[in-house]
């Protein structure tokens, strides 16, 4: 006899589900009919645990995005004003995240080319916050003289744009990392030369 889910492990089974033939075929491409059917359930069982589409969009960035975690890390360096410290945190944290799942990457691009609300969620909940931690942080050191004045939104973004775009050419496009060239090296180089750019 099949072992009857709980129904918290009913919900994780459905949201496993849509993430994965989301980030395969795309939000458009997907129905609630192939996500039932991969999940072994009729439609009616996915709008009972999610009354709505929004529900379950919710639920997929709850179980992709690690953002507290992230920030957490961010917030102990930057509690010490070590510089290095945050901006290395938020790109290896960046870097572990999307390497133990690349579907996130992908779900975000299609959900971004296809206007999909999701990326507005997405944006609103991890990405926004990201760019705001920073930005403040980066703020906070210049009017503490230790970085030249910038924009330290654009500055943010600059640092967030050369952590992604690495991500981006190696784990959706497939090319090969330079050799010798580690995850946390990669961090480091970033950090450096985003650091000798804004520093006093």
């Amino acid at each position: 006899m099949k072992e009857r889910l709980s129904g918290e492990e009913r919900r994780q089974q459905i949201v496993e589900a849509a993430i994965d033939l989301f980030s395969r075929k795309g939000f458009r491409g997907t129905t609630t009919r192939e996500i039932a059917e991969a999940a072994g359930i009729s439609e009616a069982m996915i709008f009972k645990h999610f009354a709505t589409k929004q529900e379950l969009y919710s639920a997929i960035i709850e179980a992709k995005s690690e953002t507290e975690e992230l920030l957490a890390s961010a917030a102990k360096a930057a509690s010490r004003k070590d510089d290095p410290g945050v901006f290395r945190s938020v790109g290896l944290k960046m870097m572990e995240q999307t390497e133990k799942d690349p579907s996130l990457m992908r779900l975000l691009l299609f959900s971004a080319l296809e206007g999909h609300e999701l990326s507005d969620i997405f944006f609103e909940s991890r990405v926004k916050r990201l760019h705001e931690f920073l930005s403040n942080y980066i703020r906070a050191r210049i009017e503490e003289g230790a970085f030249r004045p910038v924009d330290s939104l654009v500055a943010a973004r600059g640092f967030i744009g050369m952590t992604v775009h690495y991500l981006l050419i190696h784990e959706l496009f497939g090319v090969k990392r330079p050799p010798r060239s580690s995850p946390e090296e990669a961090v480091q180089t970033f950090v450096s030369i985003f650091l000798k750019g804004i520093e006093r």
